[in-house]
């Protein structure tokens, strides 16, 4: 069974659906810690509340922030962490975090990356963006995390048709349907031990 941190910062609707499908017994993992640089957060809350560990990050000063990720390497490897997924964690991961559980990190984004993606794009900024563009296609992506935002490794892409009559609220609500079933999957299949490198791109056989 894989140890699981989940990084939120706002309500984390995605450490919900994945902590449901853990219950439900479909995914063959345990969440045994919830990082966040919100403590006022629906996350933190939802972890509270289901007696899952919470660490707040939350970095104010560049003097504090080496010694705040000291202090979460230090939880992670506490509990034996196997996996991070991020579900709406607005932060950059500090590169040590990243270094040291490089390929065991996942992230979900709402838009077709490469398209929508980086800095600044994240939650309705994404679907404003993709609504004021005027395209007919956006979806999710659920890909490795690297050192910078969104740009990892893609493992998994589903699309979303953009319709005419779609409000940037619209398309949210579509996109996290498809985020609750997918996210769920893409963990159970790392959990599973499915997902292989070939050609330096992730792939899953099931």
């Amino acid at each position: 069974m894989k140890n699981i941190a989940i990084f939120a910062s706002g309500g984390g609707s995605n450490f919900k659906s994945i902590h449901r499908n853990i219950k439900l017994g479909k995914i063959f993992g345990k969440i045994v810690l919830l990082v966040s640089n919100n403590s006022n957060s629906g996350a933190i809350k939802y972890a509270k509340k289901n007696n899952i560990g919470t660490f707040i990050m939350d970095i104010v000063k560049h003097s504090k922030s080496e010694i705040d990720e000291e202090l979460l390497i230090e939880k992670l490897e506490l509990v034996n962490i196997d996996l991070i997924c991020l579900a709406g964690y607005l932060k950059l991961l500090p590169s040590k975090i990243v270094r040291k559980y490089r390929n065991c990190i996942l992230n979900i984004h709402p838009s077709l990356l490469p398209r929508f993606g980086g800095k600044g794009f994240f939650g309705m900024k994404v679907h404003e963006a993709v609504i004021e563009s005027g395209i007919k296609e956006s979806g999710v992506t659920i890909h490795f995390v690297d050192e910078k935002y969104d740009s990892g490794k893609i493992i998994i892409q589903e699309k979303v048709l953009v319709r005419n009559n779609y409000t940037p609220k619209i398309l949210s609500k579509k996109i996290l349907e498809v985020e609750h079933v997918l996210y769920p999957k893409i963990v159970k299949a790392f959990c599973e031990d499915k997902i292989f490198w070939e050609n330096n791109n992730p792939i899953i056989k099931y």
